[in-house]
């Protein structure tokens, strides 16, 4: 069952903090309904929209990151730094054992990182 607390957050923060440094990105993490990690990225250096690999129009103004497919959708720093932010917050004691095919879902916790906000978009700085 998916379970997410604050000790765990606290955790997975201290994993984060150098990666944000590295990268030159101000973000914050959440508990959503103790079962996400949440990553709201809110500014950095990192052009996220510059860096999609996308067809499809998207509105400039946040993202909702996928955590399955972030590798095909991102290149360049930003898919670096999702790759080094979705092994930070998945941290040593993740674990997915989940089999859809039997409808079996069991994994740590859910993890779930967005670019900006509906009401306050991401800034490239």
């Amino acid at each position: 069952m998916a379970y997410m607390n604050q000790e765990k957050k606290a955790n997975i923060s201290a994993l984060l903090k150098p990666i944000l440094k590295k990268y030159n990105v101000k973000a914050t993490l959440s508990v959503r309904n103790h079962s996400t990690i949440c990553l709201n990225v809110k500014s950095g250096s990192i052009d996220f929209f510059a860096d999609r690999v996308s067809t499809r129009e998207f509105q400039d103004r946040y993202i909702d990151v996928n955590s399955y497919h972030y590798r095909n959708h991102f290149c360049g720093v930003a898919k670096a730094f999702l790759i080094e932010a979705f092994a930070a917050l998945k941290g040593a004691n993740w674990y997915d054992r989940t089999d859809a095919q039997i409808d079996y879902f069991d994994t740590a916790y859910y993890t779930d990182v967005n670019i900006g906000s509906w009401k306050k978009p991401y800034e490239v700085v």
